[in-house]
């Protein structure tokens, strides 16, 4: 099959190198003639988001607006997966929104626990009947222990793959609303560290994970919209004095706290507020004014966002930039929930979803396998 549409592409390549500047037969609606380089741009987009970067790097070479084409839809980067995690039994579904696949894998590793964050891959978990939080790899299948811990309803993160010599678990918890609790542990320790902090401004910890690590440093979002900062290295905790994103109220209805998503790309730390009868309204902190800043595009960039943690990603095909990921599918596994902040809408249309019903420990993103031969 492969064979064939390379056979296809070549055809196509020689024919319009060939024929550059003249006219070939493919016949409109008018009857007119119309040569190859002035194909539609909707279609010509279609037809290169298919091609695979080979493909795409000989195609560009047709004409100017061809590279043109080719290059906004080149795909230099993979998107995440959903990792779906069963009430019951030992098989995992993984869906792949690029191609629309959906994987079924059995991991008896996971009976007994419930998924906290993922990072470069790595999923952290917690396993309630032995009080462990514990790293593993679905991919591989790798495993790596952590030191006993009781989860209460803090919220955890880390900072990297935990084969990393540098990887930081860091959890928080409000004991009140001006003390915080933050443990710390890295792979291979005996123990936790666990040390309590002050805040010049109230923090509330919300039950769902609104954490990031930007920078070298871990920023929570609290309940009510306010950004807290761990520096790991320093051992110091700061609530930052940026009043929280103004929404309408509508969006403060029912289950409000889970319908609000923080993201970090490059640097910038991003925030996805949703609400089921609204379009999203998306805020980047403009850390030089210390003020959070509305933004109508993305400027390529997609965000990929569930309740425990979300990811971002450049590079990603045309249809796919600009774009918020959600991690829900519709229509039995052939669509991923998205908003386009191109096209200022849903897709598919009207699927805004409230996040208030959603399981949070239902799935999550992770990073895509590069081995696909666990799941042919």
């Amino acid at each position: 099959m492969l064979g064939k549409r390379r056979r296809k592409l070549k055809l196509l390549y020689d024919t319009v190198k060939e024929n550059k500047g003249t006219l070939v037969e493919v016949k409109q609606d008018t009857g007119e003639l119309q040569s190859w380089p002035d194909l539609p741009e909707e279609l010509l987009d279609l037809i290169l988001s298919k091609l695979t970067l080979k493909e795409n790097i000989r195609v560009s070479a047709v004409c100017k607006r061809w590279l043109s084409v080719a290059v906004s839809v080149r795909v230099l980067n993979q998107p995440p997966w959903i990792m779906y995690f069963p009430k019951f039994g030992d098989f995992h579904e993984f869906y792949d929104p690029l191609n629309r696949k959906t994987y079924s894998v059995e991991i008896p590793e996971l009976c007994g626990s419930r998924v906290c964050y993922t990072k470069d891959g790595w999923l952290l978990l917690f396993r309630p009947r032995t009080h462990r939080l514990f790293f593993f790899n679905p991919f591989t299948r790798e495993l790596i222990k952590l030191p006993r811990f009781e989860m209460t309803y803090q919220i955890v993160a880390f900072s990297c793959a935990p084969t990393d010599p540098s990887c930081i678990i860091f959890t928080v918890k409000h004991v009140s609303p001006t003390l915080v609790a933050i443990s710390t542990c890295h792979p291979g320790a005996p123990d936790w560290t666990t040390a309590n902090y002050q805040n010049r401004l109230p923090f509330v910890s919300s039950i769902w994970n609104k954490l990031v690590f930007s920078n070298g440093l871990f920023v929570c979002l609290s309940l009510t919209g306010w950004l807290g900062v761990f520096d790991p290295k320093e051992l110091t905790w700061n609530v930052l004095v940026v009043p929280p994103p103004r929404c309408p109220d509508n969006f403060f209805a029912k289950s409000w706290w889970k319908g609000k998503f923080l993201a970090e790309h490059a640097g910038e730390i991003i925030v996805i507020y949703t609400c089921c009868s609204e379009n999203p309204i998306i805020f980047k902190l403009d850390q030089e004014n210390m003020v959070w800043v509305e933004v109508k595009s993305l400027d390529g960039i997609t965000l990929f966002t569930s309740f425990l943690s979300s990811h971002s990603r450049i590079d990603l095909p045309g249809v796919m930039r600009n774009s918020v990921y959600f991690s829900k599918v519709r229509f039995y596994g052939k669509r991923c929930i998205s908003y386009s902040l191109r096209d200022r809408r849903y897709y598919p249309r009207k699927q805004c979803h409230d996040w208030g019903e959603q399981d949070p420990f239902e799935s999550i993103w992770i990073e895509s396998p590069k081995d696909l031969s666990t799941f042919r």
